[in-house]
């Protein structure tokens, strides 16, 4: 965690995972080696290599369908690949413990993961709970004040708008102060007050941690990450540093991509 982080969330009790972070800042966040993860006889994902250094914000585009929710999955350690080799911040992620891991990973799925009936408190309450959070109050009422909900912190989460339910769901990923993030369309369905709102929060929360997130969003993806990647047929198209790519280039290869797939329906 370096002065960054700590300044933007203020994170009491923490400073002595700094010097882990710190040591373990040369070590890939992700290194995945041909990847495979069928079902049956239809490949998801198909011979992926990925190596993602530590403090990045890779963006994933492709198609439906591409293997891209799966590929988060299996980042989260929530599925096991068919073949290959995954490891997290220089951690066997398919043959050790998983559950040291899980604690250093926060979830952002497609479905918010909050619970209507409970408030916003009680749902963080709840999961700091879980995870075994030490002084779970105080670390509830700063994500609370961090995510811009400590007005609405007793109000049942089902009561909320999109905005505010998906700011509750980024706040919940946050509770155990992960070192990656994984955020799977979280732009879906907001309005353009929400999405830069969502906007100032991830900028908020971004230093200090790696980021992957799937988009479909070309112009917002692209510009929130520093490094770019389009997977399609569960395969990797193309992956690079954005300093590197040009973006005229990317979004050719990308609606490409897209294109030869829609071909390949239609016919």
């Amino acid at each position: 965690m370096n002065d960054e982080r700590r300044d933007a969330e203020a994170p009491a009790g923490r400073a002595s995972q700094a010097g882990q972070r710190d040591a373990a800042a040369a070590t890939p966040a992700i290194e995945l080696r041909d990847v495979v993860k069928a079902f049956g006889s239809r490949r998801a994902l198909d011979g992926v290599d990925l190596r993602l250094p530590a403090g990045s914000f890779l963006t994933i585009f492709g198609p439906n369908g591409a293997g891209k929710t799966t590929l988060l999955r299996i980042l989260a350690t929530l599925s096991r690949p068919t073949h290959g080799e995954v490891r997290l911040f220089g951690v066997d992620a398919l043959h050790d413990d998983p559950e040291p891991l899980r604690q250093r990973i926060g979830l952002i799925s497609h479905r918010s993961m909050v619970y209507g009936d409970l408030t916003a408190r009680e749902n963080l309450m709840f999961i700091a709970r879980l995870y075994g959070v030490p002084d779970a109050r105080a670390r509830v009422n700063e994500l609370l004040e961090l995510v811009e909900l400590d007005h609405r912190a007793n109000d049942q989460a089902r009561t909320f708008s999109r905005g505010m339910t998906q700011r509750l769901s980024i706040a919940r990923a946050l509770v155990n102060d992960p070192d990656l993030m994984l955020l799977d369309e979280p732009y879906a369905g907001l309005d353009p007050h929400g999405m830069r709102l969502l906007d100032e929060l991830l900028d908020r929360i971004r230093p200090g941690r790696t980021f992957v997130m799937v988009s479909h969003d070309l112009e917002r993806g692209f510009a929130s990450c520093t490094h770019a990647l389009i997977i399609a047929r569960g395969q990797v198209v193309l992956h690079g540093e954005r300093a590197r790519l040009d973006q005229g280039a990317f979004r050719e290869t990308y609606l490409s991509v897209v294109g030869s797939l829609t071909s390949d329906v239609e016919v």
